[in-house]
């Protein structure tokens, strides 16, 4: 959705008109979220500022607290939220205090269920959209993964978005990500209003798995006959390896042309001592000993080359490697063998995955190697007309932040050249008085030359 133009100066947002749940993350935010008693998530949450210079100066947003440890906070809704026949909107803004190396900075929407715990947060508590940052070794992604129930069994099942986009993580820096579930069944993922991906719930190739199970399988007990051959190509039985190839012939040779300079120095040394090196005006050879120069490459050998010469390695023009028979086609070959299908026990036809399991309530489980990881205005809505009221608030954000950023650089610019003006002014001065200094004690001396003498 199209964003108005960005304030010149942002103000945090304390509620949005028509949004199902938003958390701007108050001074009284203790009051409506509880902080996991489970004994797997020992991690701290603080109500924390921005990094300086702020967009939005005085705003605060929930932070994980410490390195190494899982942390884990939720709130629960009075009534669930039913996405079916109008889809869901979640965003939120995320600020980095640190450098995320290893660990997550995603949102659960949690399921609406017997499971959910008025304790906080448990391992096991389920939830249906997992969605935002994930970076770790090799993976560096902004997840969108639906926990989805089959019709057919009863089952749960991930699934994950394929085509994930890459997260912005830069220390100091606030982004917004949106995920849009439409009526249609369309997912959409926005990283700071622009759209990184548009996939489809229905598309077998956007998620894997895919949400509706493919009709038919692999038969698990069809087994590939002992006979089947499926080589497609054989090395040709009527082929011999010809009487002149020589298969140790060396794939390199000595340049038989090559000739010896006669420059070349054939018992120089490839070091000697420096014979620019003096010894250090401290050095006492009773004390110290002899003085020797350190010992250097010898630049003669740069010059004409030291030492035994020997010609320079060419490829052999006869070298032909080992002799492998030409391949044929075989005449047994039957194919690329597949087990046969068979109808899918499991198969479903779900054409509105859109209206997934009603959300329950919101949590924060992570696991982390770093802290530093700011949550705020976190904003559910199954119309996305008032995230775009968010999105504008942190376009005003963003701009009033990069300005802050931008005077902050220009003002350290500034007093640098200052202080180099300064600098230069001292030295002049310096040079000016040293000459002057110079010029008087040249005066007194021409006056005084019996001073001198003495």
């Amino acid at each position: 959705f199209a964003l108005a133009a960005a304030a010149s100066t942002a103000a945090p947002l304390e509620s949005v008109d028509g949004a199902a749940f938003f958390e701007p993350f108050s001074s009284d935010w203790e009051s409506r979220w509880l902080v996991s008693k489970d004994a797997d998530f020992q991690g701290t949450w603080i109500h924390e500022a921005y990094t300086e210079p702020e967009g939005t100066p005085g705003d605060k947003g929930l932070m994980v607290g410490n390195e190494a440890k899982k942390h884990a906070v939720s709130h629960l809704f009075k009534e669930p939220i039913d996405p079916k026949g109008t889809g869901l909107v979640v965003q939120y803004e995320l600020h980095m205090k640190k450098d995320l190396k290893c660990g997550g900075a995603y949102l659960k929407l949690l399921t609406a269920s017997e499971e959910l715990d008025h304790d906080g947060f448990k391992a096991e508590t389920p939830y249906t959209i997992m969605f935002g940052p994930d970076k770790c070794g090799g993976t560096n992604k902004v997840h969108f993964i639906l926990r989805h129930k089959s019709p057919a069994t009863g089952e749960w099942e991930e699934k994950h978005l394929k085509k994930a986009p890459t997260p912005l993580l830069a220390v100091g820096e606030t982004h917004l990500y949106t995920a849009i579930v439409g009526a249609d069944n369309t997912v959409t993922l926005l990283i700071d209003n622009e759209e990184k991906v548009k996939a489809s719930l229905l598309e077998s190739d956007d998620f894997t798995p895919p949400v509706n199970p493919p009709k038919e399988i692999d038969d698990p007990d069809d087994k590939k006959p002992d006979d089947w051959v499926d080589t497609a190509k054989i090395d040709d039985p009527e082929a011999s390896k010809p009487d002149d190839w020589d298969e140790d012939a060396p794939m390199m040779i000595e340049d038989p042309k090559a000739e010896k300079p006669e420059s070349w120095l054939d018992d120089a040394p490839l070091q000697v001592p420096d014979p620019e090196a003096e010894p250090p005006d401290d050095w006492d050879e009773e004390e110290d000993g002899e003085w020797e120069a350190p010992i250097v490459d010898n630049p003669d050998c740069k010059e004409f080359g030291c030492g035994e010469w020997k010609a320079p390695q060419i490829r052999n023009p006869d070298y032909k490697g080992k002799w492998t028979a030409p391949k044929v086609d075989n005449p047994e070959y039957k194919g690329v063998w597949k087990p046969k299908q068979i109808a899918n026990p499991g198969y479903f036809s779900d054409e509105q995955p859109h209206a997934m399991a009603p959300i329950g309530g919101i949590g924060i489980e992570l696991w982390t190697m770093q802290d530093g990881a700011l949550f705020d205005n976190i904003l559910i809505s199954t119309d996305p007309a008032p995230a775009k009221v968010a999105a504008e608030a942190f376009a005003a954000r963003s701009e009033a932040e990069k300005a802050a950023k931008k005077a902050k650089q220009e003002a350290a610019e500034a007093e640098r050249k200052a202080k180099e003006e300064e600098r230069k002014a001292k030295e002049a001065k310096e040079e000016e008085e040293a000459k002057e200094k110079a010029k008087a004690e040249a005066e007194e001396a021409k006056e005084n030359p019996e001073k001198d003498e003495i």
